[in-house]
């Protein structure tokens, strides 16, 4: 089965950082139309998720989740999609969707910036950039909490795929 695509509507805003943490190629929209919403996730074969029952009533491969809180809409989207992965990757950028590269294989940065931790700029941790914004990844804090939040919403062992 071919990995999804999920168009996010601005009900989720959120869940979209939190699927891209995951890998997952993930479209947030907000402000348009909910025709213009279905014609987006048609011609990107994109799985819309949303919390607007109209919305997603007038699309059969749309995920209504009714959750409003992040760690409800996780286990309502796992519990529809048992194949999500819950393991934190590398791979987008959790703020405009963009494919990351390992540093320093993106053009114009580098892993001597000053403002770097020195695990990164002596080598001893990888570094990753967004291709689109340029935004800067790596494993610190912020990745471990996430990490951390999901363990708790999905406990057991993880599987990596």
């Amino acid at each position: 089965m071919d990995e999804p695509r999920w168009l996010v509507d601005e009900m989720l805003g959120r869940l979209s950082r939190y699927l891209r943490f995951l890998g997952y190629d993930t479209e947030y929209v907000h402000g348009l139309p909910d025709d213009a919403v279905l014609r987006r996730a048609l011609n990107e074969g994109r799985r819309v998720l949303t919390r607007d029952r109209e919305l997603a009533g007038r699309s059969p491969e749309s995920i209504l989740l009714t959750h409003t809180d992040i760690a409800g809409q996780m286990r309502e989207l796992k519990q529809a999609f048992p194949e999500l992965r819950r393991e934190v990757r590398f791979d987008r950028c959790s703020l405009c969707n963009g494919p990351l590269a390992l540093l320093p294989n993106v053009p114009g940065l580098t892993t001597t910036e000053p403002s770097l931790p020195a695990e990164i700029r002596e080598g001893r941790l990888p570094a990753y950039a967004c291709s689109v914004c340029g935004h800067l990844y790596w494993e610190g804090s912020h990745t471990r909490a996430v990490r951390s939040r999901l363990a708790e919403w999905f406990p057991g062992p993880t599987v990596s795929g």
